[in-house]
């Protein structure tokens, strides 16, 4: 009933057109903003590009080929242009169009960003819900103890003292880097998730080795998520567990695992899908201190290199991926939040 609602002729074309102006309007303001900054940042692309013992005529020729010789506003045109005909440019970096380097370096973060997040909601969840269930008891207070250490300790700092602890002293699991160098470029690129890739190959050993050097990245990732999805579902549950409706189900005689997760549990469902959907963009975009901790080459140690060579293509072209995947995530979530809550629909 809800996908003859939404996908009516009339309902559908309304639909579709607010969500696009509304992708099309923050992209935009991302866009702007993103290359303002760019501008005003004091790192001169220039300079990092002919090297600081070049003579001035040569600095002079990469200034006026990269454009900057002209208005502020022509800039933009000309890279909005190339922009709507697929074009992000050329990194300084690479020296590549930006565009093939993201689809280079964008499924080492898919990898570990899902990884992430299979820990954070997989743990953060049931973890929430049953500090729920058990307000003021000494699950309650641990679980607490573990959101306010996840949300508040720096990430960069757990990344270094897990290098140290686990890598370093115990030998665990895998340093820095995505696979040991033995076995890097032994399997052909398919997806570019080196695990999937592994497995099309039928290589355990590669899939092994790249599981080891991920377990540790991806496990601090998901407590930091598992920090604020078992909090955020910690404090929808008490607001279900507080209503009249549950009161009623344990006078008729339910079973206290019947209420908790047949009952309250079931009435979240809907915010937790927005919280676990935004948990997940947060990670495909914020995974940069990690990467950089450990040498791991995604797009958040692209980002960085682009940021710290003022190579504003690179930049720019990540922050487009950045909103487009959030833009998108909301997108999903209101549509899945109005399929599994019928009052959303009037």
């Amino acid at each position: 009933m809800f996908l003859n609602e939404w996908f009516a002729p009339q309902g559908m074309g309304r639909r579709l057109y607010g969500r696009l102006l509304q992708m099309v309007i923050t992209l935009f303001g991302l866009l702007v903003l993103t290359f303002i900054i760019g501008r005003v940042m004091p790192i001169d692309p220039v300079l990092a590009i002919v090297g600081p013992d070049a003579d001035q005529g040569t600095y002079q020729q990469v200034y006026h080929q990269l454009g900057f010789d002209r208005p502020f506003w022509f800039q933009f045109f000309i890279y909005l242009r190339g922009l709507l005909h697929g074009d992000l440019g050329n990194a300084l970096l690479t020296g590549k169009p930006v565009a093939d380097d993201i689809i280079r370096v964008f499924p080492a973060t898919v990898e570990l960003a899902t990884m992430a997040i299979i820990v954070g909601a997989g743990l953060g969840v049931p973890l929430g819900v049953l500090a729920a269930a058990r307000r003021n008891g000494a699950l309650d207070y641990l679980v607490r103890f573990i959101s306010l250490a996840g949300y508040s300790t720096p990430i960069f700092w757990v990344g270094m003292m897990g290098l140290l602890l686990f890598y370093a002293t115990l030998g665990w699991v895998g340093g820095s880097g995505r696979v040991d160098l033995a076995y890097d470029g032994i399997v052909a690129r398919h997806t570019g998730l080196l695990l999937v890739d592994a497995l099309w190959a039928g290589n355990w050993t590669v899939f092994c080795s790249a599981l080891n050097y991920l377990v540790l990245p991806a496990s601090l990732l998901g407590f930091h998520s598992l920090a604020y999805i078992s909090r955020m579902t910690r404090s929808f549950m008490l607001a279900q567990l507080s209503q009249e409706f549950i009161i009623t189900a344990r006078v008729k005689g339910l079973s206290e695992r019947q209420v908790i997760w047949g009952h309250a549990f079931r009435n979240i469902l809907v915010q937790l899908l927005t919280v676990v959907a935004l948990a997940y963009g947060s990670l495909l975009e914020g995974a940069v201190l990690i990467e950089t901790v450990f040498a791991w080459p995604g797009f958040g140690s692209y980002l960085t290199g682009g940021l710290l060579l003022g190579d504003m293509n690179a930049v720019m072209g990540c922050v487009l991926v950045v909103g487009l995947i959030f833009v998108t995530l909301n997108v999903l979530s209101d549509m899945l939040y109005q399929l599994f809550d019928p009052r959303t629909r009037l």
